[in-house]
């Protein structure tokens, strides 16, 4: 398709900063250099008609880590890379709070929790050993004597089933993730910034002091610097990145008269997650049962996993009640090496900010504005 001089002088014209991929990294990333720097041209190209990696296909938690998902982190990462990762998520979700009525992005700050069953091979005494630890820990972050505290009583106030131990963390909730990523976009876009969807980019090279864009439309964008946001699906751009895609998939059930749940929950070491959402309950989850095969970006719900979700929820949830699963459907994060994101001038005037291990809803924020201040 040939394109008039209009198109060419407006929507094609050479940017200052493109940014591959609409997600909420790309879309924070684009506030923030905009609100550091309004003169800049940007423009964010995504292949999708909205995003489609994980930003509008996870489960809407506001979380920064459960205890057992922080203790295996410690142990795996070092306790100085944990609470730099937990400080971040922790001031992203602030930071939401600020920019975003709760109304606009239908956040409740409604708690979450941790949950065991007797069959885990966490014992009661270990868990509040590793409890008190981590608000010690954590106390120069969230500001909380206790961020972490015994919450058994409300084992049967929520409507939990063969679960005989609870964690819980007031700080936590959940939002609407389509609701955001809406008001990211109106935001961005009120500042100037062009968005092109359904262009996906296939390639670039550097011509002198200009990047040279291709895509599948095979129309030719021009900008000074890139960002690459594609998280997941980063390596088809940058393929010496270290990212493994990573599948989550979710179900949703119909309405459940009766639902005593209100909170969002985390399962084996955050495995497995779930929310109410309304009287409905979303759980996703349970890729700990298939690595091999989740580690894929391929977009699509399998039989073993939605199986697996479907007892879940019959035994610890939804016991002896009557609904019908309504909603199916799954979201690729990005996974490596570490959790610690990817941040960095990969190359002259190409940057990077991918790889947000599952969490990429509370650290968008301040990646996006780590970001910025790099490439200003």
């Amino acid at each position: 398709m040939q394109i008039s001089v209009w198109e060419k002088e407006s929507f094609y014209a050479p940017k200052d900063v493109i940014i591959a991929g609409s997600g909420l990294v790309g879309l924070w990333c684009a506030w923030y250099l905009k609100k550091k720097e309004p003169t800049l041209s940007v423009a964010i190209v995504d292949r999708g008609i909205i995003p489609t990696g994980a930003s509008t296909r996870n489960a809407g938690f506001a979380c920064f880590g459960s205890v057992t998902e922080l203790v295996e982190d410690i142990s795996r990462y070092g306790i100085d890379k944990t609470l730099q990762l937990v400080e971040m998520r922790y001031k992203g979700l602030e930071r939401i709070r600020k920019v975003f009525s709760k109304s606009e992005i239908g956040f409740d700050l409604c708690g979450g929790y941790e949950l065991f069953t007797e069959n885990d091979t966490w014992k009661k005494n270990e868990l509040e050993h590793e409890t008190d630890r981590l608000n010690k820990l954590l106390h120069d972050i969230t500001g909380k004597k206790n961020t972490f505290k015994t919450a058994r009583k409300k084992i049967d106030t929520l409507g939990l089933y063969n679960i005989n131990y609870l964690i819980e963390n007031k700080l936590e909730g959940y939002l609407h993730s389509g609701k955001l990523c809406q008001a990211l976009l109106q935001k961005v876009q009120s500042q100037g910034v062009t968005v092109l969807n359904a262009m996906e980019i296939s390639g670039f090279e550097k011509n002198n002091d200009q990047i040279t864009l291709y895509t599948n439309q095979l129309i030719h964008l021009n900008t000074s610097r890139l960002l690459i946001c594609t998280n997941a699906f980063a390596k088809q751009l940058l393929p010496d990145l270290d990212i493994v895609p990573a599948r989550g998939q979710v179900l949703v059930t119909s309405p459940v008269e009766g639902l005593k749940l209100k909170g969002t929950f985390h399962y084996d070491g955050g495995y497995y997650y779930f929310r109410n959402l309304g009287n409905r309950v979303l759980l996703g989850g349970a890729r700990n049962k298939a690595f091999e095969e989740e580690a894929t970006t391929e977009m699509m719900t399998t039989e073993k996993i939605q199986h697996e979700l479907e007892r879940f929820l019959a035994e610890h949830i939804l016991p002896g009640y009557s609904y019908q699963i309504t909603d199916r459907w799954s979201g690729i994060m990005g996974m490596g090496g570490e959790k610690m994101p990817v941040i960095k001038e990969i190359s002259p005037q190409v940057f990077c900010a991918v790889r947000m291990s599952g969490m990429g809803v509370a650290l968008a924020p301040v990646i996006g504005e780590k970001i910025a201040d790099m490439m200003i």
